[in-house]
């Protein structure tokens, strides 16, 4: 699978650089950084945008400025892509409504869109399209095993990882710790990663997208203790 990763800063490179390191050797990679500063309504993509993109199947969009997110209809008509993961880790970089206009205008151009809030909520039953599904069967939604030592973590495998790389530093972190204190732990390194969602409170949630990110990696080690204490 060929991803392309539309970047603006520090957070999407780290999102990037983890999918290198950390997804299946066949994958191939390319990121398209932007400027930092771009106006708010984006005319002319022309000025900011390559005419020519490398080839991908699937798009990530992981601008930091709503512009890269209007801009996403003519990264895929440049790119070639057939589907789009589009996260809000910060409403303020990708709005619902703006997020539902893109969908539309993708859906007309036969482009299968996702958006996941926060990043870390994808799993493949939220598409039908094999690209996003690929994708989420490697990252997105925390899901790891656990090995006990009696009453200790003596292993921690992550079987899916948060798209930031912070499953594996959460995994490395929890052996030697005490089976009871390990799901309190899970989120206490979460936010040590750090976690870069936002702790701005989400209506939707009523609860701010950093707390719903590490909820996701407490509930990943809950899960998996309960059946390794069966072991």
């Amino acid at each position: 699978m060929r991803i392309l990763i539309a970047t603006q800063g520090h957070y999407g490179q780290r999102i990037a650089d983890n999918i290198r390191g950390y997804g299946p050797a066949e994958w191939k990679v390319y990121t398209y950084s932007f400027p930092q500063e771009l106006p708010a309504i984006i005319d002319d993509a022309d000025e900011f945008l390559s005419q020519e993109l490398p080839g991908a199947d699937l798009l990530i969009a992981l601008g930091e400025h709503q512009g890269v997110a209007q801009m996403i209809p003519d990264i895929v008509e440049r790119s070639g892509a057939k589907a789009v993961i589009a996260p809000a880790d910060n409403r303020a970089w990708l709005p619902p409504g703006l997020a539902k206009q893109i969908q539309r205008k993708l859906s007309s151009m036969g482009v299968d869109m996702v958006y996941p809030v926060p990043f870390c909520t994808l799993t493949e039953k939220d598409s039908q399209n094999q690209y996003i599904r690929e994708f989420a069967r490697y990252f997105g939604k925390p899901e790891m095993e656990v090995e006990l030592d009696r009453d200790k973590i003596k292993r921690v495998v992550v079987v899916r990882g948060t798209p930031c790389g912070c499953s594996p530093y959460v995994a490395d972190g929890l052996v030697g710790v005490w089976e009871r204190d390990a799901v309190e732990k899970a989120g206490l390194l979460h936010h040590q990663y750090p976690c870069l969602a936002t702790m701005v409170m989400d209506q939707e949630f009523e609860d701010t997208l950093m707390h719903r990110a590490g909820l996701m990696t407490k509930l990943a080690v809950e899960k998996a203790i309960k059946p390794a204490k069966v072991v």
